[in-house]
């Protein structure tokens, strides 16, 4: 991309490819690429480059970039072609890059107002799930938390698929409510709390407790399953884990 970059006489490099400093890295890292957005430096339809270029160009890890962009896919700013590459989505608003949601995403100081609204909205995501849902959603379902529990037993564990699994999981219940505007508020607050519920998961297969993670999710799915409104809150906040790993 950037030796097409010098045959095209591009002298200056862009500006959110240059270098950045070590503060708030992911933050920083979607900073730029969300500046370089809004300035029509990147433009929808637009392939950014890869993991390796990004990390090498800004001077940052691998797994900064991986995450900052697997927040901008989640959100549906970027989107993932397999064969292809990552691209910037076709008519993504403005208002989803909003520099101040990605301050509430890693700032770490307001982790517990966060959580708070997390297990509000997933309680009324899962109650509406209770009274609205069909029997074939409920079915497929079933086949989410399967793939999660294939996932999570694993001969060896991979992170990334774990939480993709558990990301379908989740969003398979707030779909199952039928309800738009509480699907768009519950995926703006998970969104928010992409790192939290990431670092959950790893932390949760690292030290050894992936069935308690499963055993988690399995009792969501059967209080869904029996139409039981009883627990729910209570089933929700057993899937956050938000502990593990701090006290070890």
């Amino acid at each position: 991309m950037f030796d097409q970059m010098e045959r095209e006489g591009v002298s200056e490099m862009p500006e959110y490819l240059k270098k950045i400093n070590r503060s708030s890295v992911v933050q920083r890292v979607i900073d730029r690429l969300t500046e370089a957005m809004l300035s029509g430096e990147l433009k929808p339809g637009d392939k950014i480059p890869t993991e390796m270029e990004l990390s090498e160009q800004l001077g940052v890890a691998r797994n900064s970039i991986r995450e900052a962009i697997k927040i901008l896919v989640y959100i549906g700013v970027l989107e993932i072609k397999r064969a292809d590459g990552t691209f910037v989505c076709n008519g993504f608003s403005e208002s989803l890059i909003d520099p101040m949601i990605y301050g509430i995403i890693l700032n770490q100081q307001n982790s517990q107002d966060l959580n708070e609204l997390r297990a509000m909205v997933e309680t009324g995501v899962m109650r509406l799930a209770v009274e609205k849902s069909s029997e074939e959603e409920i079915r497929q379902l079933h086949e989410k938390m399967l793939v999660l529990k294939d996932a999570i037993f694993a001969q060896t564990p991979d992170v990334d698929q774990v939480f993709e699994a558990d990301n379908a999981f989740h969003d398979c219940i707030t779909e199952m409510g039928h309800n738009a505007m509480v699907s768009k508020i519950n995926a703006i607050t998970r969104v928010l709390t992409y790192s939290t519920r990431y670092d959950s998961v790893k932390g949760m297969l690292e030290t050894g407790r992936g069935e308690e993670l499963y055993s988690a999710h399995e009792r969501v799915y059967q209080l869904i399953a029996s139409r039981q409104l009883e627990g729910l809150h209570e089933s929700v906040e057993g899937t956050y884990f938000l502990n593990v790993g701090k006290n070890s």
